[in-house]
């Protein structure tokens, strides 16, 4: 009912209006005491039929006068009166901007009505907490919409009442959270403080007599409050922010907005500190448009404190093994944590700062932990110092490259880390690049390209001499991998994207031979494999040396100007019989045969059409292996040729030929019982291979005997209910429509 009203409102006769409002409102009154939900959404009803129905004058009025006398209607009129405002400017709705601008200023003149039942319930309520919370979330709404009297609201004892709440101890958690959740809505409706000063001020010294609460939430323990407060603090804080830039210390300016920010800050849970982040920020940027020094000194002892509790929040668990994560919630955290200091620096002065940090290190001798986070920091600032002839930052590359061995790994990857971002310093103190201990530092514990990525291209002759100690340190590193118990494959790949980067910044002329360098140590590992009986007893896995060779090839790309010959070109043509030789050997192992594809995948991008001598013996060999193993990661290497090569005139029958002999099998597997259901994969790779064919060579296609079956294939699957196997599908629809529709 809620959505027919939402969505197909205008297709109600007009004179069916009243009757409708009249049958909604006899529903909710008799089915009250039903489930909430069912009440809510028959509130959403009857309010999005009261915005929607402009014969309904003073509908605010009608409702208060029919059911504010019934103390069992109470929750239902409160919760009407509470969706109200919140649909007014809901995008479901289909009004236009002047019915909107009438229905807020019939809001408005009915607001003290509401205020008037509030109070009315608050004296019926007496200790109903769930009476409460309904009241304190109606009343949060009517801020929200910004139609409230602020100087009849200052007066209010709503507003004492929620302080109250706040102040108690014994306050539950949901009651809490209403009555935070109001206060932050009454914060951000006052925004503009002149217009609403009485309220503004209320507000104001409220929030400020709430800290002794705030006290006694960490002291129980209870972070939901905690959390609760926090929240108030900084609507506090960014409702007052002009205030507190342009008058700091003075009236609504005072500084003890930011104290109370520094107290969340020191709370040992880091999503306590996290809540404040955007004011920060607006800090930051608007004193960073004021440019003026004596308001910046003032804040300058804020935000030296605001660091120093921020690199403690960034400490790892003293237990953590390996490198930090930075894909999890505290890895994120991190993150925002180095985009943050890096806009408030200016404020306390990098060049201080960092020698501050460092300071900390040199002078003591922190935990691991302690000094990882500092060295983060460190990291976070080292682009804004100034990196001529500073000697604080040639002390710290210093330090860095003679980490002793036994360093905790992320203390380790943090500081290499730290060296990218040095990397004028590195430049102009070309000596540590000669010692064989920053390359060993870097490849054999985690460089994975964060060092690389501020590598200057082309690389510059003092470094280009780097690169002769690299296959060595690669060698060196991964055969001290393979002494890991049960090694992950990501950590078995830690050195490849690194060098690869070092390697695709090298003049052209030399790329070629040590990418074939690189590349020998997994070759003969492959060959190794190849050689091994099965009956032995020693693992003949060829994953490893795939996956690295697949990792060379995807973060090698030299820019190689038209007429010149892709210096890759020839590594892969001498190791291509290698990896023909896998495929064969491990034809019926699917997760061996996605990796050999995977590898030859990258290869072919790597180089483009320069990998053209491969296709006629690559092509010839997927369709051999395809025929007897229907392993769809052949589909999709197939859609990389039609990519690289379908525009190609010499090449459109080779790869139609190619699609032709992959189809008939394919159509075999997806003929069986639930052939569509039971090999997803397959429907989705041949119809990005066919999606491929449309977009690179169209005419070839559609003039294929094959085309009629994949059409029908494709209306067979449309109902096929997997997400990334229908999306092939209908992409493949679209383009080849949007193609007929666009090219003549």
């Amino acid at each position: 009912m809620k959505m027919k009203i939402q969505t197909s409102f205008y297709e109600l006769p007009t004179d069916s209006h009243a009757s409708l409002r009249d049958s909604l409102l006899s529903h909710i009154q008799n089915l009250k005491d039903l489930s909430p939900v069912i009440v809510t959404q028959l509130a959403l009803a009857i309010a999005d039929l009261a915005l929607q129905m402009a014969s309904w004058k003073g509908c605010v009025q009608t409702l208060v006068e029919k059911y504010s006398t019934d103390v069992t209607s109470l929750p239902f009129l409160l919760e009407i009166l509470t969706v109200l405002p919140e649909e007014v400017h809901s995008r479901s709705l289909r009004i236009g901007a002047n019915r909107r601008t009438e229905i807020i200023e019939d809001l408005a003149y009915y607001s003290s009505t509401v205020i008037s039942l509030l109070m009315t319930c608050v004296e019926k309520a007496g200790n109903d907490e769930k009476m409460l919370i309904k009241i304190f979330r109606c009343l949060g709404s009517w801020f929200n919409l910004g139609v409230l009297d602020s100087t009849f609201m200052a007066n209010s004892k709503l507003l004492s009442l929620l302080f109250e709440v706040l102040q108690q101890d014994k306050t539950s958690s949901n009651l809490h959270e209403a009555a935070s959740d109001c206060v932050c809505s009454a914060l951000y409706a006052i925004e503009n403080v002149e217009t609403n000063l009485p309220l503004a001020l209320q507000l104001f010294q409220g929030v400020l007599t709430l800290e002794t609460a705030y006290h006694m939430a960490v002291a129980r323990e209870d972070l939901d409050k905690v959390l609760n407060y926090c929240r108030v603090f900084t609507e506090l804080c960014e409702t007052f922010l002009d205030k507190i830039v342009c008058t700091p210390g003075q009236g609504l300016g005072d500084l003890r907005t930011l104290e109370l920010l520094l107290i969340c800050a020191g709370h040992p849970q880091y999503e306590v500190v996290e809540i404040s982040f955007n004011f920060w920020y607006r800090l930051g940027e608007h004193l960073y448009k004021t440019d003026d020094a004596v308001i910046h000194s003032i804040f300058k002892a804020y935000i030296q404190r605001l660091l120093h509790a921020l690199a403690r929040h960034c400490q790892l668990d003293p237990d953590h093994e390996g490198v930090p994560e930075e894909t999890d919630d505290f890895g994120e955290f991190r993150m925002r944590v180095s985009d943050l200091v890096k806009d408030l620096i200016f404020l306390v002065g990098s060049v201080e700062c960092f020698a501050q940090l460092y300071a900390t290190l040199k002078d003591g001798n922190p935990p691991w932990e302690v000094t990882e986070a500092v060295l983060f920091i460190m990291a976070s600032i080292a682009k804004s110092v100034d990196q001529e002839n500073n000697p604080t930052l040639v002390e710290v590359l210093e330090g860095v490259v003679r980490l002793p061995e036994t360093v905790h790994t992320a203390v380790r990857y943090t500081s290499i880390e730290l060296v990218g971002e040095m990397s004028e310093v590195v430049d102009r103190n070309p000596q540590f690049l000669g010692e064989s201990q920053v390359i060993n530092s870097m490849m054999g514990r985690g460089w994975k390209g964060s060092s690389g990525d501020h590598l200057p291209c082309p690389l510059p002759a003092h470094r280009q001499g780097l690169f002769g100690n690299l296959p060595r340190a690669v060698f060196s590193s991964t055969t001290l991998l393979r002494c890991i118990p049960a090694p992950e494959t990501c950590l078995l790949l830690l050195p490849f994207p690194g060098t690869a980067l070092v390697l695709a910044r090298l003049p052209l002329e030399k790329i070629s031979e040590c990418l074939s360098e690189l590349c020998a140590v997994q070759v003969m590992a492959l060959k190794k494999l190849l050689s091994q009986e099965p009956s032995n007893g020693l693992s003949s896995d060829p994953t490893v040396p795939l996956d690295r060779l697949a990792v060379i090839f995807r973060h090698t790309n030299p820019i190689v100007e038209n007429g010149q010959i892709h210096p890759c070109q020839k590594v892969i043509q001498e190791i291509w019989p290698v990896l023909s030789e896998t495929l064969n050997k491990h034809s019926a192992d699917n997760r061996i045969v996605e990796r050999c594809c995977r590898c030859l995948r990258f290869a072919v991008r790597c180089v483009g059409k320069g990998s053209a001598a491969l296709l006629q013996p690559l092509v010839t060999q997927m369709v051999n292996v395809y025929r007897a193993h229907q392993h769809s990661c052949f589909l999709y290497l197939g859609s990389i040729l039609v990519d690289e090569y379908g525009m190609e005139e010499g090449c459109r029958q080779g790869l139609l030929d190619m699609l032709q002999a992959l189809c008939i099998p394919t159509f075999q597997l997806l003929e069986q019982p639930n052939g569509l259901q039971n090999h997803p994969d397959t429907v989705d790779d041949l119809f990005r291979l066919a999606a491929r064919f449309i977009q690179r060579s169209p005419v070839t296609l559609l003039r294929s005997q094959v085309m009629i079956p994949i059409l029908q294939w494709a209306i067979a699957a449309t109902t096929l209910d997997h997400r990334d196997a229908n999306c092939s599908v209908m992409k493949f629809l679209r383009d080849l429509i949007h193609t007929g529709v666009a090219n003549d």
